[in-house]
């Protein structure tokens, strides 16, 4: 869309010359789904699901955070994120603790069970990435992330 050309209505539903296929959310949504329902079959293993997965994900890459910040990044509800990490509290995954410079704020970290399961999936889930990647490039990646990004700051502002 860079081309400089006017964007064609082919791509919004409603637009004269609509076709569904040229929508990218058609292809957002069955890629999100497809990679759902795969990633849902490995999580089961360790006895996770998505939305724990997700939380697990989030603290491994950003270390100890508040339960609100994962709620934020995940773009869950703060009340259903609350539920999810206190579950995972109890189940020995993560570890929360009142903020040393805020008492109202409640920071999470994983446990060492945490990481470990973390990584039992990172290596359970290998072959799913190895495969949805096939043929895509390191440069298309990048460009796809770009694209995402841009995106999802179109819909903050």
């Amino acid at each position: 869309m860079a081309t400089g050309k006017r964007v064609t209505s082919k791509y919004y539903p409603g637009g004269e010359d609509f076709e569904v296929t040229e929508f990218p959310f058609y292809w957002i949504t069955r890629l999100h789904a497809k990679y759902g329902l795969e990633l849902e079959k490995k999580l089961k293993v360790v006895g996770l699901d998505v939305s724990r997965w997700r939380v697990a994900m989030l603290l491994r890459a950003y270390g100890e955070m508040s339960i609100s910040r994962i709620a934020e990044e995940a773009h869950g509800k703060l009340p259903t994120v609350t539920k999810i990490v206190y579950r995972m509290q109890d189940e020995g995954l993560v570890l929360i603790r009142q903020s040393q410079s805020d008492g109202r704020i409640s920071e999470v970290s994983l446990t060492a069970r945490g990481a470990e399961v973390v990584d039992q999936v990172n290596g359970s889930t290998k072959d799913l990435f190895k495969r949805l990647f096939k043929g895509v490039s390191e440069a298309q990646i990048r460009r796809l992330n770009e694209t995402l990004a841009l995106l999802l700051g179109n819909l903050s502002d």
